[in-house]
This record gives C-alpha cells, structure tokens and sequence, in this order.
C-alpha cells in the first residue's frame, strides 16, 4: 500500500528547482508534496505527484537524475499528541524513521505524512494495527 515518492537530485544553486516544477507544471503533473534537503554541493528533492510513472519519464528526459522511492503515508489527525502517538507505534516495533515530512490534505480534520522506513510492509502493518489510516496513491490522487 505504500506511495511512491520521487526523489530529484539538483544543484544546490539559486532558481534550480523551477525548471523541475515548471515542466512538470507543463506536463500538467500535479504536486501534492514535496520536501527539499541541501548538501553543500547538490540538494535533494523529494516529490509525491499525482502521476508518479509520467513525472518520472518527463524529468528524466530532460537529464534529471530521479530514484523513485516507496514510503508509507499515515493520515493523522489534526489533534496535538496524534503525531507522537504514531511515531511512539514506530519505536515500540522497532521500526526505525529514515526522514519524514507532511503534507496538507484537503480536510480540516487531518494531515498527511511521509514517512521512510526500512521495511514498509512491518510499518503499515503495526500503524494500521493501533487504528492508523493509510495514506494510498489513490488518496494522493484525489487532493
């Protein structure tokens, strides 16, 4: 059930993500959330879209250098403590976070994150087990 994410590697320049999000804006490729990590020399753009098969074609024919990435989406409510309660799941079955980041939904009532693990099937499986709600491509695909 886990989402595939894009992960865009670019020059850690002024202006380098515009070209990626203008030509994807061309190929009318929808951004539903995106987090961009920087190294001196190059930065690391992660992207969730709503066609990850025809971004990814799109951008390596312009020479981007894209690894597609499979991660677990969680809906969380929009409740203080709701975050904590799901990484707390994580850690009591050993499931260790490689990064994570957020993205809004189209209701008031919850948020979406991004989480990368090592295995993904042990992560959704002990989420879903306390009452966590998973985040699908299709879900992606209706904000």
């Amino acid at each position: 059930m886990a989402i595939k994410q894009l992960t865009v590697f670019v020059e850690n320049k002024p202006g380098a993500v515009v070209p990626i999000t203008e030509t994807l804006s061309k190929h009318n490729i929808n951004l539903r959330a995106l987090s961009i990590a920087e190294t001196q020399d190059f930065g690391i753009l992660r992207l969730i879209v709503n066609d990850e098969a025809a971004a990814e074609k799109i951008l390596k024919e312009e020479g981007y250098l894209i690894k597609v990435t499979e991660v677990v989406g969680v809906k969380i409510s929009d409740e203080p403590g709701k975050l904590s309660e799901a990484l707390k799941v994580l850690h009591e079955n050993k499931i260790n976070i490689e990064y994570l980041y957020a993205f809004m939904s189209r209701t008031e009532k919850h948020a979406y994150v991004v989480i990368r693990v090592e295995n993904n099937d042990s992560a959704e499986s002990a989420l879903t087990n306390y009452g966590f709600k998973l985040v699908t491509a299709a879900d992606v695909n209706k904000l």
